[in-house]
């Protein structure tokens, strides 16, 4: 039985989707410089930065510990400023989940354009949490990344 699930996170976005999809896409790298505690480096390792089809490595810290996520990105969409992200190796996969995908893209809510992170992922059994951990590291960092715009 498989034990899939599916987390979505909300942050409200001043300085705009385009500009945090334009981040994500074309300079992931430079999370590094504007997140240092978390992000510490992003690294394509095959195919165009922002391309679909593409390899990246991100190396990060979360709860105090220092990790990886080796993703390929499989789909893009610039009409809604969205970009998905399939985790293939690093200790998300290795050590927790059996297959996990992120992914973001933005929308209109009440006249506020927001962030949206979707992770899907599934639990190799019951013992494993959902990833809200990881959900609200995803979220502060998109807060992060929407401060360092508006303060340019």
């Amino acid at each position: 039985m498989a034990l899939v699930g599916k987390l979505i996170g909300y942050t409200e976005l001043r300085s705009g989707g385009k500009v945090i999809h334009d981040l994500l896409r074309h300079q992931p790298h430079d999370l590094a410089s504007i997140c240092p505690g978390k992000v510490h480096s992003c690294d394509l390792l095959s195919g165009r930065l922002g391309a679909v089809g593409s390899t990246i490595i991100w190396q990060f810290t979360h709860e105090g510990k220092k990790q990886t996520a080796k993703e390929i990105i499989q789909e893009i969409d610039e009409s809604n400023h969205k970009i998905v992200f399939k985790i293939v190796g690093g200790e998300i996969v290795e050590e927790i989940y059996k297959a996990f995908t992120i992914s973001f893209h933005s929308e209109t809510i009440d006249g506020k354009e927001m962030g949206v992170w979707t992770m899907e992922f599934e639990r190799p059994n019951t013992s494993v949490p959902y990833p809200t951990s990881l959900m609200d590291y995803a979220c502060t960092l998109l807060k992060d990344m929407d401060d360092h715009n508006t303060r340019k």
